[in-house]
């Protein structure tokens, strides 16, 4: 009876890893998987996750971790098994966690990209579009600019969830699966922090998390850019792309303005490289003292719980597996924001009125 369950369990997984493997392979059952079957499933999982009032993805990784390393000398203390079965047994876990990893959410990275699903053409630099770009960005940035004391989550949620039912459907991206989706706070702050993570999408239950530290002008863009992974966006670009089309179409001042300033630093790391020194100085000038003030500010605030050490180990993880995953850029990708806001601005060209949204 041990042996046929075994054999059964073998089995299925052995299907749904081939299922897993064909979908990546296969550009259609990519596609399939995010229009029809992340959609209600993750509805499902997000609906029991929002009933955990802490965040439980997390403490499954933690507990996870602990219990691959600890179990091979524990079964040996207790000399219950060979090593050959213990590994194997660790082995079978962690192919169960693969699994429920890529069924669960992961088979998103297969799915058409940002220009495939918009039909938006992709819009190379040159030194005349994005040095507009950067000058309209700015004008936007300071004319946006206001003092963010305090966060309002309530009203984050309720503005981030309207915002993506509004362009939901020009912009090729899911409804929100929830009128009130349940935000939590990452359970290990300190030491996310220490790694300079903001924010992260718990893939096991559909659940998304903040780090307990964020600063009140960074909540809300870092909201909207962790939900845009609940709603099945893989790329850390895309991410970045629509917490900023989000968040830059409130009417409230402070989740505007934290759409503008999210993407600041994006923005000036492509025009120094791209521009001309004396053009990129010319722009730098260009914004409120305030706001080089804030990010002044912003910067020693999370440089300052940053561990160096930590923090390079877990960007060379990172790196790993987004690269594993078809982003090819890895840790780059999240620049790569301002080639799909070039590309959006100039699609709108002769539409609306110029515009950075």
């Amino acid at each position: 009876m041990k042996k046929r369950k075994q054999t059964i369990r073998y089995s299925i997984l052995g299907v749904l890893l081939l299922l897993v493997w064909l979908t990546q392979s296969l550009p259609a059952m990519g596609e399939a998987y995010a229009r029809s079957v992340y959609p209600p499933l993750s509805f499902c999982l997000s609906s029991f996750s929002r009933l955990i009032p802490f965040a439980l993805g997390d403490l499954f990784i933690f507990l996870s971790i602990v219990g691959v390393i600890a179990y091979p000398f524990y079964a040996r203390i207790r000399k219950k098994h060979s090593w050959k079965t213990i590994l194997l047994r660790d082995g079978e876990y962690l192919l169960w966690i693969y699994v429920w990893f890529y069924l669960a959410w992961g088979l998103n990275y297969s799915q058409p990209n940002f220009y495939q699903r918009t039909n938006i053409a992709y819009s190379s630099y040159d030194p005349q579009n994005l040095r507009e770009f950067v000058a309209e960005y700015i004008d936007n940035l300071n004319h946006s600019y206001t003092p963010v004391n305090s966060i309002n989550e309530e009203l984050v949620c309720r503005e981030t969830v309207r915002l993506y039912n509004e362009v939901a459907d020009s912009l090729g991206v899911h409804r929100p699966p929830h009128e009130s989706p349940r935000v939590k706070t990452m359970l290990f702050t300190p030491f996310i922090s220490m790694v300079g993570v903001t924010g992260s999408m718990g893939p096991f239950f559909c659940e998304f998390t903040l780090n307990g530290d964020l600063l009140p002008v960074n909540y809300p863009a870092t909201y909207a850019h962790e939900l845009a992974h609940l709603l099945g966006i893989t790329s850390e670009a895309e991410a970045n792309f629509y917490a900023y089309q989000v968040c830059t179409r409130s009417t409230a001042m402070g989740i505007r303005f934290s759409g503008y300033f999210s993407v600041l630093n994006h923005v000036l790391r492509n025009a120094q490289r791209l521009l001309p020194e004396e053009d990129y100085i010319k722009l730098v000038r260009r914004i409120r003292p305030e706001i080089i003030e804030l990010a002044q500010k912003n910067q020693a605030y999370w440089s300052a719980k940053y561990s160096p050490l930590i923090g390079a180990a877990q960007d060379w993880i990172y790196d790993l597996y987004l690269k594993g995953n078809k982003i090819e850029s890895g840790r780059q990708n999240y620049s790569e924001v301002v080639g799909l806001l070039l590309s959006y601005r100039e699609s709108k060209k002769g539409i609306v009125s110029p515009d950075l949204k």
